[in-house]
């Protein structure tokens, strides 16, 4: 059984192999591209403006907007004067005073506040050549990653050491290989499929070591994520969606006509379902070997049915957690569409929302068959590296 797990599984990863050596473009060409998003070439260029940190000094009240870099105000509306520290850039420590916003949609500063400028270039004393773009939120975000960390830690010990290095490993699968693939054009469904191939490869024996029941867990996920990839190229190309969005069309903008953007949809909807079907197949796994463990002795159906049981009420929660994902994170979309007074029908239609019902419903119909096919797989094996048993009351069982 371990043999033919082998026999499955090694081809898979000559297929990743093969896909980082075909895919995966050279430093010198990301680097190019880079350099031509960044100039824009066509279309407004990443780096039109350069990222200043600043600090907010005093924030007052000013009738009119005389900054050409701001939009002109409506009825009502105003801008306020800020006050700024540059505490970065080409003149740090200089304190200037730029105008913002005071729309309904606009942020609020106080006296303290961390701010982003963008600098326009030109005379770096100018502050007509500054805008404020954000705020900075580089210390929240650490001290929440390391509250993060903590609980990991704390719960799993050393196994939540091992996913915290996974995770790290999954973040550079992304950096490293997947998004300079995407920026030079590389097809989009293969290089997710290479890139969720790595990260199962990487992550499954990293968290849940070397063993027949992590083979049998990466076998589960790896053939649903083909089965969710070819889902979602039939039904991507019979609702004719296109990829298009706010971001995807900004993106087209400063990469150029090459950008697939139904693939990168694709792409994301294979990515995004792995999160989720690694959980589900994994806990399957464990289900399986530890009912027979329990008792050695059960029959492949019962042992199959006993998992099965545990599997509904986990996919029935995973789904449930898909939509609810989606929908939150496509929420404030949802509810323009409502206080425009559009139907169910036209809502569930249109092309940003149908994109999310295509990913969800896709990710879905993944997750609901991994149940079956994993349970079947690590039933078998699991009767087969660790076979049956029949207790007796004369001697104890071997440990």
């Amino acid at each position: 059984m371990r043999r033919l797990l082998a026999l499955l599984l090694v081809p898979c990863g000559l297929a990743v192999l093969v896909g980082l050596v075909v895919l995966a473009p050279s430093p010198s060409e990301y680097a190019r591209v880079a350099e031509r998003a960044a100039t824009g070439q066509g279309a407004p260029g990443l780096g039109a403006q350069t990222p200043v940190d600043a600090e907010v000094l005093r924030a007052a009240g000013e009738s009119d907007c005389t900054d050409p870099n701001l939009p002109s105000p409506g009825e009502g509306e105003g801008c306020v004067a800020v006050t700024l520290r540059l505490q970065d850039g080409p003149a740090a420590g200089s304190t200037i005073v730029t105008l913002a916003p005071t729309t309904p949609g606009s942020p609020r500063f106080a006296v303290g506040d961390a701010v982003v400028l963008g600098w326009g270039g030109g005379d770096p004393a100018d502050p007509l050549t500054y805008t404020i773009v954000d705020f900075q939120r580089g210390l929240p975000l650490l001290l929440l990653g390391g509250l993060f960390a903590l609980a990991v830690l704390l719960l799993g010990r050393w196994q939540g050491l091992a996913a915290l290095v996974a995770l790290g490993a999954t973040l550079g699968v992304l950096a490293v290989f997947v998004l300079p693939a995407l920026a030079t054009g590389g097809p989009p469904v293969p290089v997710a499929l290479t890139a969720s191939g790595l990260i199962v490869g990487i992550v499954l024996p990293l968290m849940h070591g070397l063993s027949a029941r992590t083979a049998t867990a990466a076998l589960g996920t790896l053939a649903s994520l083909g089965l969710i990839g070819v889902l979602a190229l039939v039904f991507a190309a019979l609702s004719r969606l296109t990829g298009l969005g706010e971001e995807a069309s900004e993106l087209a903008g400063v990469v150029g006509p090459g950008l697939d953007l139904r693939g990168l949809l694709l792409a994301g909807v294979i990515i995004g379902a792995l999160g989720v079907l690694d959980d589900v197949t994994v806990t399957q796994t464990s289900a399986v070997w530890e009912l027979h463990r329990a008792d050695p002795a059960a029959r492949l159906a019962d042992l199959y049915g006993a998992a099965m049981r545990v599997g509904r009420d986990h996919v029935a929660s995973a789904v449930n957690t898909l939509v609810l994902a989606y929908a939150g994170a496509a929420l404030p979309l949802l509810l323009l569409f409502a206080l425009a007074g559009r139907g169910l029908g036209d809502l569930l239609t249109a092309e940003d929302v149908a994109q999310e019902v295509v990913r969800t419903l896709v990710g879905s119909i993944g997750l609901v068959a991994s149940v079956p096919l994993t349970t079947l797989v690590a039933a078998v094996v699991v009767r087969a590296v660790s076979p049956s048993t029949t207790p007796t009351t004369s001697r104890s069982r071997p440990a």
